[in-house]
């Protein structure tokens, strides 16, 4: 579990950066705490058991990929499955698509550094 009076970060409520609970700032909460992004990123393939979603995160520790899987869960972006395996539910796709083109940018950037490393 997250620290004690640390909640999930929901629109309405107060989060980092917003005392009335932006969605964009409650969303940027959410995916900015650590492994929260990787663990939405590893479910966009298709729907993980436990030990299979914390070996494709590096193998993480099972008390932080247990206390992410709350949260995002609580959030309603990721979901159990009857199998038990975790998959990203509607707004988890949802957001996979909005992200889209940041991923698009972020790859295009990198290219950009290949061909033109900075200096220091």
């Amino acid at each position: 579990m997250s620290k004690p009076g640390k909640k999930t970060p929901l629109p309405g409520t107060p989060v980092k950066g917003s005392t009335t609970g932006r969605p964009i700032m409650a969303a940027l909460d959410l995916m900015g705490r650590r492994w929260a992004l990787r663990i939405v990123w590893e479910l966009r393939g298709g729907p993980l058991g436990f030990r299979a979603l914390q070996a494709k995160c590096d193998g993480m520790s099972p008390t932080v990929l247990n206390t992410r899987i709350k949260e995002l869960s609580a959030a309603q972006v990721i979901e159990q499955r009857s199998d038990r395996n975790w998959s990203l539910t509607q707004a988890g796709n949802a957001f996979l698509n909005a992200i889209a083109p940041l991923s698009d940018w972020a790859d295009m950037w990198a290219r950009q550094l290949e061909d033109h490393p900075p200096t220091e």
